[in-house]
């Protein structure tokens, strides 16, 4: 999928209004980012007033290159340098012990700080204008997703303008538009403070991929454990549409529409659609086309007249487990509220 062509006019544009501690939104390849200049603590708070965020949550350092991610870093080990070697620029998040620049207000008061090198050209382009106009080769943007915190992550700009609206009347500054996103989840986040790697959230770069580049174990870290850092994605309930949204197993799928009525739900699945359900969404086969249209699904999902949402639940081979958790965390809104008779 070909971004449209970098608009050098809106990259100087925003990269001014960072400096200026204004929020700009732009597109990674993985979702729209929330942007702050990292070192600026008024603007990284702005970014949590406009989300709703819960203030210890920490927020991902995106860097131009792993000369600047050492910077952020106390230091960047063995290990994160393999990383950033193989896997960058691209979708991952190395979670690592921060060094005197992250402040409290990125790492949400831990010792540790999450830092990517994002690949696609609209993000590379605004962090090298960055550094290059504040004469700095490692200034940084800080960024979550650009939407309201918990909601369906953004990966195109009108899901942006929609959640959270462009000044004068909304909350970012400026939404740059650099089309659909390639990737279409949230990165892969692995801890690389212990001495087993854990991953922290699954993404696109999957665990086997990271245990094959560091030729050594990686631990998955449970929900729940309180020695692991907090991060992004990680709470129960997540990039939930306004909605209520249901898992559905194969076999399962066609009974629950009948129970609740062709013409009150919206469906993703890859059967054949039903003749009588108006809202229906064709689900790809391979889990790399899925989780780039994943979230435009439940964005279109969410505005259809439907009153539920239904996604069948994807294959549950090692290659689906990111889309798994991004679906499971979408319902778990919802959970425990259905019943046959609905």
């Amino acid at each position: 999928m070909n971004s449209p062509p970098v608009d050098a006019g809106a990259i100087a544009r925003a990269a001014g209004l960072l400096r200026d501690g204004k929020l700009v939104a732009f597109p990674t390849e993985t979702v729209y980012g929330l942007g702050a200049d990292a070192d600026n603590v008024f603007a990284i708070r702005a970014i949590f007033e406009a989300k709703g965020r819960p203030a210890d949550h920490p927020v991902i350092v995106h860097v131009a290159d792993l000369q600047a991610a050492a910077v952020w870093a106390s230091e960047l080990s063995p290990a994160a340098r393999k990383l950033a070697d193989r896997f960058w620029p691209g979708p991952l998040t190395l979670v690592v012990a921060r060094g005197a620049r992250a402040h409290d207000q990125l790492t949400g008061a831990q010792p540790s700080v999450g830092l990517r090198c994002p690949s696609h050209p609209w993000a590379q382009a605004l962090l090298n204008a960055l550094c290059r106009e504040s004469h700095d080769p490692c200034r940084a943007i800080a960024a979550p997703s650009a939407n309201r915190f918990g909601h369906i992550s953004p990966t195109r700009a009108e899901h942006v303008r929609a959640d959270l609206g462009e000044r004068p009347s909304g909350l970012v500054d400026l939404i740059l538009d650099g089309g659909s996103c390639p990737v279409g989840i949230e990165s892969t986040i692995l801890d690389l403070t212990t001495d087993v790697p854990r991953l922290l959230r699954p993404g696109s770069i999957t665990r086997e991929q990271i245990e094959l580049a560091l030729g050594c174990a990686v631990n998955l870290a449970a929900a729940d454990e309180a020695s692991a850092p907090r991060a992004p994605g990680r709470m129960a309930r997540h990039y939930a549409p306004r909605k209520p949204l249901e898992l559905v197993e194969a076999a399962q799928l066609f009974a629950r529409v009948h129970n609740l009525g062709a013409s009150h739900v919206a469906v993703l699945a890859p059967a054949p659609p039903l003749p009588a359900v108006v809202h229906w969404w064709i689900a790809p086969a391979a889990p790399e086309q899925y989780a780039r249209h994943l979230y435009e699904f439940l964005h279109r999902m969410d505005a259809s007249g439907a009153e539920r949402l239904l996604v069948q639940r994807p294959p549950r081979d090692p290659q689906w487990a990111a889309l798994h958790d991004r679906l499971e965390r979408a319902a778990a809104a919802f959970s425990g509220k259905f019943d046959d008779a609905d």
